[in-house]
């Protein structure tokens, strides 16, 4: 349905997630796995979804230069915010035991912001999901870090894993938003940019 609404178009999505890059399949549309490193430091000023937006925004600037008339650039970012600070990505395993510590017990949001880039605009829209962890014990952290090494993920965690599967007791929003992408927003916005 959106791939024949965007065939006039060229998508690239600057994101190296395997997640991410299996939503955009879903979606059938075709699209373009473009990478630039971005290092991923924020003003300390800025908080919850300044924070995501100001990160995604970042990703699209070292494109900036090279973008065709026909082209769509999707960068994303998603962060955990916990009392009143973001959970980024854990640095190592004693980190993200940390994190999964502290989100014992819990009620947490994720927040994921996604920019849209055109040689002529620029659209950041964000999603925020409510998602509660039952008490963990240290065993079942140090179990799921072991065997699944979250190391690439907000928190600490996917959702879609095993620790997700045992300890989520309720989330309140978008399921696919703490995967990592709102996908119900990029179809929105995408629809919104080609009619423009």
């Amino acid at each position: 349905m959106l791939k024949e609404k965007l065939k006039d178009y060229h998508i690239i999505l600057a994101s190296g997630s395997p997640r991410r890059q299996d939503f955009f399949k879903d979606l059938g549309i075709d699209f373009e796995v473009r990478l630039k490193p971005v290092k991923e430091e924020y003003p300390q000023r800025l908080r919850h979804f300044e924070i995501s937006n100001y990160l995604a925004q970042l990703k699209s600037l070292p494109f900036e230069n090279e973008l065709h008339p026909n082209d769509i650039l999707i960068t994303s970012d998603t962060i955990v915010w916990h009392n009143e600070k973001a959970l980024g990505k854990p640095r190592n395993k004693q980190e993200g035991f940390n994190m999964l510590r502290s989100l014992s017990g819990k009620s947490h949001e994720v927040i994921t912001s996604v920019c849209f880039k055109t040689v002529s605009s620029e659209i950041t829209v964000y999603d925020i999901t409510k998602v509660k962890f039952k008490e963990l014990t240290d065993d079942e952290i140090w179990y799921y870090l072991n065997n699944f090494n979250p190391i690439d993920k907000a928190g600490a965690y996917g959702i879609q894993e095993w620790i997700g599967q045992i300890g989520v007791t309720h989330i309140e929003g978008s399921y696919f938003n703490v995967m990592g992408l709102p996908i119900h927003l990029v179809y929105k916005t995408l629809n919104e940019i080609i009619l423009k």
